[in-house]
């Protein structure tokens, strides 16, 4: 991902397993996405929080220190999942455990999906993906976008804000 230009990202959970279905781990996610807007390391436009992946439309502004931004996003919400999982799901822990030299858990798949969003028409799309993910036959977490509450269609559809850290990628797209 290249600093200053916008993309679609998806990071999805190691072995697909639903780590994301519980609300403190989503937490851990938008805290993260909050933090990296307030520091003016990233500009998210969109978001979906699935079960065992998210899909981001975003774009990096510099580097967090020597670290890329999506390199410190998944670094610091697997160290997060790591201490809730300690503290609540000890056995739950253990499925994320690997045999690696620099770590004992891995919760992010290692194929991370990042596409530049070169043209509005192709952002536009990416978006729509996004917000209708919820709502796919194998998910059925909701009836409308807007209803999922791990999303930006709200923001979309209702201009609600729920969650400040939040830009509109139309304003971006045509400004």
């Amino acid at each position: 991902m290249e600093v200053g230009e916008i993309f679609f990202f998806t990071a999805t959970i190691r072995q697909w397993k639903p780590l994301l279905k519980e609300s403190f781990y989503c937490n851990v996610i938008l805290d993260s996405l909050q933090y990296l807007s307030s520091k003016e390391l990233a500009d998210v436009f969109a978001f979906v929080i699935m079960p065992n992946h998210i899909h981001l439309i975003w774009r990096t502004n510099k580097l967090n220190g020597k670290e890329t931004v999506q390199g410190s996003f998944l670094k610091f919400t697997a160290h997060r999942f790591k201490q809730l999982l300690l503290q609540t799901q000890p056995s739950v822990l253990n499925g994320f455990a690997v045999e690696a030299k620099n770590k004992k858990y891995e919760f992010w798949q290692r194929d991370s999906l990042a596409v530049h969003l070169y043209t509005p028409e192709v952002a536009y799309q990416k978006l729509e993906y996004i917000h209708l993910n919820p709502l796919a036959e194998h998910w059925q977490l909701a009836t409308d976008p807007s209803d999922y509450f791990y999303s930006s269609a709200s923001f979309y559809e209702k201009d609600e804000l729920r969650f400040p850290f939040l830009k509109d990628l139309r304003i971006e797209m045509t400004g």
